[in-house]
Formats: structure tokens, sequence, C-alpha cells
């Protein structure tokens, strides 16, 4: 089965209301390009669960200055000042969680368990209305799984059957929320014919993937822009 289709017939299975998990740690692995064509399609009222919410003026925080996010599932937003205006100003919802819960409960969303006990956010505001439980004298939290009605995911090289590598720290989150949407979709830089992918590199298989769409010209950003002071005479 070719998976292989264009942006557009992908994003225009997204609608007002969805919930959208996108991979990506700052602006390394995210699905850049679908995220400009979600922008352009202008759906709103859209719960993003992702680690962070990219920067003011690319990733997700695009949608975020377009008024499309209503709420944010994510583990840190102090990259995004537009965010954390909209979050004092009571016009975006945001659930803060712990990285590595945050990590578990999308696997646990994607392996079809139920809930997990962990102690991280125990005698924090994480634990607020949540069931405490107590194993060998140590309390621990109950945490729920998250689940999407799509992931977009983005990856290196995909074959026309949706099986995904990814490029070293580009592969963060987005093995896990392969697993753990309704429907993914998988931007890739680059589509090879099936049987060139090495097995053994394959990290998402494509029974996992619904969609693959083509990316082009890549922009490899820097997050956060930091210059070494000089030293010495006439610094």
């Amino acid at each position: 089965m070719n998976k292989v289709t264009t942006m557009e017939q992908a994003v225009e299975r997204i609608q007002d209301g969805a919930t959208l998990m996108m991979g990506g740690f700052g602006l390394c692995g995210i699905p850049e390009k679908a995220l400009l064509a979600l922008v352009e399609r202008g759906v709103k009222d859209l719960t993003i669960i992702a680690n962070n919410a990219g920067v003011a003026d690319a990733g997700i925080g695009l949608l975020i200055r377009n008024g499309q996010v209503k709420k944010m599932i994510a583990t840190y937003i102090g990259e995004n000042s537009i965010l954390e205006k909209k979050f004092v100003d009571g016009e975006i919802e945001v659930e803060l969680v712990p990285q590595g819960t945050f990590a578990e409960r999308i696997r646990a969303g994607g392996a079809g368990i139920a809930g997990f006990y962990t102690p991280t956010g125990v005698g924090t505001v994480v634990a607020d209305g949540k069931e405490i439980r107590v194993f060998d004298g140590k309390e621990y939290l109950l945490e729920r799984p998250l689940r999407a009605d799509v992931a977009f995911i983005k990856a290196w090289k995909a074959d026309v059957h949706g099986n995904l590598m990814y490029r070293k720290t580009a592969r963060n989150f987005n093995p896990m929320m392969a697993t753990a949407a309704d429907l993914t979709i998988a931007e890739v830089e680059e589509v090879v014919p099936l049987g060139s992918l090495d097995p053994e590199s394959i990290a998402t298989p494509g029974i996992f993937v619904n969609m693959v769409i083509k990316g082009e010209q890549y922009e490899k950003r820097i997050e956060k822009r930091v210059h070494r002071q000089a030293s010495g005479a006439g610094a």
C-alpha cells in the first residue's frame, strides 16, 4: 500500500477542536511544513500535545500566535513569549507535565495501558486531583495515558509503506507519538522505494503510519543563539 500523499490531502483531515500530537524537542525534529499547512488551513480550538511550544515565530508558536490553539499539554513553555502572555491573560489553557511522566503517558497511550503510578510530582501541584497510593512505604500518583486524534511526526526517510527512519536527536518524541493517535501523519525529508531501508534502522514500522508527506527545503534553525563573550585585551 502506497501511503505517500500530498500535504493538502493530509491536513484536510484536521477539523476544528481536534487534539493533535506534535513530535519534536525545541525546534529539533518538528513537522515544520505540516505546521505551516495547518496555519494556512486555519483550523482552530486545537489541543496540542507536545514537549514544548516552539518559539513565538516558529513551530507550534505559529499556531498559537494565530489564535488556533485553545490548550497546550507540554513539559515546558519558557521559550514562547506569546504563549506566556496568552496564558497569563486567560486566552489559552496550559497543562504542564513532568517530562518523564509526559513521555510515559504517551507510551501508555500507544500501548493500551489505562494508567500507571509514578512518584514524580507527589507533594506538588502536579498531584492535585489525582489518586495517590502507597507502595513499599512510598507515595505514588496515578497518571492516565495521553492519546490524540492525529499525530504529526517528523522522520528523516520513509518508504512507500510508511516505515520510518529518524536522524539522531530528531528522533526524540516522534516514535512514541506515532503509536498514540487514531491517525498518524509522517512528514519526511526523503521517500525511498520499498526495500531500500535497512530493517535494523527502522524505528517506526509502517503499521503505525497512515499517511506520508514529503517536505522540502528544511531550515536548521537554532532555537536560542548564545554568543560567547570575547576575552583578553580590547574585549
